[in-house]
Parts: C-alpha cells; sequence; structure tokens
C-alpha cells in the first residue's frame, strides 16, 4: 500500500485522545507482521491504550528512531465540511482528522517497510508510535524507559510532527497546572462575610499576567522562537452556583510555554508564593478554613539540538536542507533528548492546519516525506 492509502486507513480510526488507540496499533502490527517485521506493545494500566515499537536491520549498532503519535484532538463543536473520520480529497488537499498532525507521517513510515526491507541495513531504522500526546506526552514515557534501559540506544530520533518537512531543532517546553481556591460560602447581601473564590482567583489569574508580562523583558528573550520569550495564559476556568450565593469554590487550570533555558516550574513557583503569602492570609482573616491548593497537570521539557552536531548534520543530509528552525508548539523531542538521544522535528504538513476544522495535509507533502524516508533507506544501506 503506498502512503495516501495507508493514511486513509490510519484516518478511519477515531484515535481521539479520550478514546483507545488498539484498534490502530492493532492493524499497524498486523501490516508490520505480514513483512515479517515484529513488534512489541507497551500498554497503559488500564490496558486501554498502547505504544508500539518497532526495530528493522541490526539491533546491536545505534540507529534511527521515526517517533510519531497515534492520538488526536477532539473535532466537538467543530463545523467540518466532509466527514473527520473518512479521508476526503480535493484539490490536491488531503482531508480528515489527523491528518497533518500526525499520521501523514505514520503512514509515510509504514508505506517505506518495503523499501527499508528491500536490502539489509547497516543502521537500524526503529518504529515508535506512541499515545496521549496531545494531552501532554503521557504515552511515550513508557516507551522512553524501555530504551533508556537498552546496552544500545539509537542515535537519533525524528519526531514527524508537521513542519512542512523543515528540520526543526528547538521547541519551547510546557507545564500546565491546576489551582483551586476555596473559600467561604454565604448570602450575597452580607458578602463581607464570605470569602469570594472566584474574586480571590481572579487576583491570582491577575497576578500569572504580571509574571508573564515580566518574560517579555529583552534579556529574557530568543529571537529564534516565535513569540521569543515564554508565555503564561489561563485557558479553563469554573466556580460559583447562584448569583446571589457567595461562592466557596473556584477552579483554573493554566500553563506555561517555556524557552529551553527557562524553568516553567519556577514560574508555578513565584504564583505559590504569592498565593501563600499575599492571598491566603486575607482569606483566612475572614474564614480560617480556606485554602489554595496547586496540582500539576502535565509538563514535558524543552528542546534545543546543537546545529552543529552529528545529529544535526545527519538530520540535514535525510531532509535535503539545513535550514535549521524553531516551533511554538512541544513535542516528545525532549523526552527522547534526556536520555541521551539527539532529537529534530520534521515532518510533512503545517500546523496551521492542525487542530482546526477541515484538517488537511498537501498531497505533495505526502509525496515529499515518502522522498525523504527513501534518502534515509539509501543512506542506512549497506
Amino acid at each position: 500500500m503506498n502512503s495516501k492509502e495507508l493514511l486513509a486507513i490510519l484516518v478511519s480510526f477515531d484515535t481521539t485522545s479520550r478514546e483507545s488507540n488498539l484498534q490502530l496499533i492493532a492493524f499497524v502490527r498486523e501490516y508490520l507482521a505480514q513483512l515479517n517485521v515484529s513488534s512489541e506493545l507497551i500498554f497503559n494500566e488500564e490496558r486501554s491504550k498502547a505504544n508500539l515499537f518497532a526495530t528493522i536491520g541490526p539491533a546491536d549498532v545505534p540507529g534511527i528512531v521515526l517517533s510519531g503519535h497515534t492520538d488526536v484532538v477532539p473535532v466537538d463543536g467543530q463545523a467540518w465540511s466532509v466527514p473527520p473520520f473518512q479521508l476526503s480529497e480535493r484539490d490536491g488537499k488531503l482531508y480528515g482528522r489527523g491528518t497533518t498532525d500526525m499520521k501523514g507521517f505514520i503512514a509515510s513510515v509504514l508505506a517505506a517497510v518495503p523499501g527499508f526491507l528491500a536490502q539489509p541495513l547497516r543502521l537500524p531504522i526503529h518504529i515508535a508510535l506512541s499515545y496521549d500526546e496531545e494531552v501532554g506526552c503521557l504515552g511515550v514515557r513508557d516507551l522512553i524507559a524501555r530504551l533508556a534501559e537498552r546496552p544500545c540506544k539509537p542515535r537519533l530520533c525524528i519526531i514527524g510532527e508537521p513542519t512542512q518537512l523543515q528540520p526543526v531543532l528547538g521547541h519551547k517546553g510546557k507545564l500546565a497546572m491546576r489551582c483551586d481556591v476555596h473559600g467561604a460560602a454565604c448570602h450575597s447581601a452580607y458578602a463581607p462575610q464570605g470569602v469570594n473564590a472566584i474574586e480571590y482567583a481572579a487576583e491570582l489569574i491577575g497576578e500569572l499576567g504580571r509574571i508573564g508580562r515580566q518574560l517579555q523583558a529583552p534579556e529574557l528573550c530568543d529571537s529564534r522562537f516565535d513569540p521569543p520569550f515564554s508565555t503564561v495564559q489561563t485557558g479553563v476556568i469554573s466556580g460559583g452556583k447562584a448569583l446571589n450565593i457567595v461562592p466557596a469554590e473556584c477552579r483554573f487550570d493554566f500553563e506555561v510555554r517555556a524557552l529551553p533555558d527557562t524553568d516553567p516550574q519556577a514560574v508555578a513557583q513565584q504564583l505559590q508564593r504569592y498565593a501563600q503569602q499575599e492571598v491566603l492570609p486575607r482569606m483566612r482573616t475572614v474564614a480560617a478554613g480556606s485554602d489554595i491548593r496547586f496540582a500539576e497537570l502535565s509538563a514535558y521539557p524543552g528542546l534545543t539540538t546543537d546545529a552543529q552536531s552529528d545529529a544535526a548534520r545527519l538530520i540535514a543530509d535525510i531532509c535535503g536542507s539545513d535550514d535549521f528552525t524553531t516551533v511554538a508548539f512541544g513535542t516528545e523531542g525532549g523526552l527522547f533528548d534526556s536520555i541521551g538521544i539527539a532529537t529534530v522535528v520534521c515532518g510533512p504538513g503545517s500546523m496551521d492546519q492542525g487542530h482546526k476544522p477541515d484538517e488537511f495535509i498537501h498531497a505533495t507533502q505526502l509525496e515529499a516525506c515518502d522522498a525523504m524516508l527513501e534518502r534515509l533507506t539509501t543512506m542506512f544501506r549497506m
């Protein structure tokens, strides 16, 4: 099967992060098995999702990992003009959820397997498919832990997130946090006798905004990134029961998108200090049981690969370009890099189309990815 045919099959599986990816994994495992390629599955605790890892070529020398995530973002509330889980083609564009982010890359990798097998490889090519990337790079962590235990780790990892096949050596890290504000309810006619959790949460959110502005100081910027500074934003907030009740509870979720040399935990700690030293004492003068609690939702590190490194030179040869760049979105790249596997991001399609209704990838991008993997095959043959 060619990459377009494989993409049609991959898109047909609803692998929204809240759903299981096991049907897609079963298809890939059977596809590889028919080509006499064995694969290892690494399940989550509930065995409702799995990572897949397969090796083609010698296992006792360092090779290259081709990494992709199988989950996609929801289509809920989006106005699609085509069925989201059915591949549609129009004017040279292939439509469907995940076409660009990032089942297009996975389809190209699978289509390249017969070529990988056609002649003996002097270096191995590994296929790594993970789950729950879209909700914090969760699934790939167990897979990476297995790789860390191997006596011969891969030399390089290519993550096929959509970059229009331009090699990316850097991206920001992310920290997602939840803050629960517990106050004291009362009748709104006697509002000063209560502790309004929403108002105090708003004060904390305002402090987050001030911290975010501090991060824009010129000395903290890196012009390689867009935007060139670390960012903070509140994305979800909930609280209150009725307008005539002072709300006792409020919850909000916020995230830090940090430049690789900025510790996002420091941002969270700055807010926590403000909460403990400035806000909570005032709350407790009214109601001693008031509290502010923080919990980490997810986190992954940033990525910076040296443009002069052997890994960067190799990816330049594979991609046919040494025009390295950075991206604002995150990947599992920093996690691979943390165990000594140099990592770059390079895949077909553009994130401009990702996460949107009528997501698509240009057919020419899929063909270009096929050609890139053919170059990889030629370079790794004996």
